[in-house]
């Protein structure tokens, strides 16, 4: 770990001492049915080129890689996970709030 990452930390005398930054902390993932979704229409800033964007997940960044990996295959389009957003390319989002629904997740139409 860069020294960068360590700010506020200058040395230890501690020979057992380990270094814990919160933001390393793993994030505990919602079960489905404790979650809200919400799905966006969305087009701004991709060159008139639609995408519905999945908001609102709580939970690690492995968990949201998972879900968006199964909704772009679901889908059979592209994708990707930023920013805690899933981007699904094109208007899917009839078909993303009926698989999410099954799955249990709550979800919400918003925007667009």
């Amino acid at each position: 770990m860069g020294a960068k990452k360590r700010e506020g930390m200058v040395y230890s005398t501690n020979p057992d001492f380990v270094f814990h930054d919160e933001s390393e902390e793993q994030k505990l993932t919602l079960p489905p049915d404790k979650q809200l979704l919400y799905v966006w229409i969305d087009s701004k800033g991709r060159n008139g080129k639609t995408v519905t964007l999945i908001k609102g997940f709580k939970g690690s960044n492995k968990d949201l890689e998972v879900l968006g990996g199964t909704l772009k295959r679901h889908c059979g389009t592209g994708g990707s996970v930023k920013d805690g957003d899933i981007i699904i390319q094109g208007d899917c989002r009839n078909k993303i709030l009926a698989f999410l629904t099954g799955k249990g997740y709550k979800t919400k139409k918003a925007g667009g």
